[in-house]
């Protein structure tokens, strides 16, 4: 129970890049972050995400009409896979009311599977902006 309590610990410093957002869904922030960092372009990119995992830890609720803000950081990044941590604020409070994970696998559009050499350059060097190593801080 110990992983439970740490992620319910987290605070909004914890994620180097914070979007304001109506509730929908947390790819939404993911996908964000892609097109404006890492030159995603969902119609014509020629490798994509396929989402392979999500969970979501629920720690309190937000009521409408509330605005959240949604936290994104990279946890583990992988050869063809990131693993993303998503913290659920209510806009203006500190303390998480949730925290998602969410894990993309990255395919080339032609085949429909990891390139050989993993993703591309500009990828990673976007995803390494928010990553966070294990036992760290944000370093933004």
């Amino acid at each position: 129970m110990g992983a439970m309590n740490d992620l319910k610990a987290r605070r909004r410093s914890d994620y180097p890049y914070i979007l304001d957002y109506r509730t929908r869904c947390f790819d939404s922030v993911v996908n964000a972050y892609l097109m404006e960092n890492c030159g995603l372009d969902p119609p014509t990119s020629e490798e994509h995400p396929l989402a392979a995992h999500l969970h979501t830890d629920f720690f309190a609720s937000i009521s409408y009409p509330a605005v959240a803000e949604l936290g994104l950081r990279v946890n583990k990044l992988g050869k063809s896979s990131v693993t993303y941590e998503i913290g659920l604020f209510e806009k203006g409070v500190d303390r998480v009311k949730a925290v998602g994970e969410f894990v993309h696998v990255w395919v080339q559009r032609s085949t429909g599977r990891p390139a050989p050499t993993g993703m591309s350059d500009r990828l990673r060097k976007g995803l390494e902006r928010i990553y966070v190593a294990p036992g760290t801080s944000s370093k933004l």
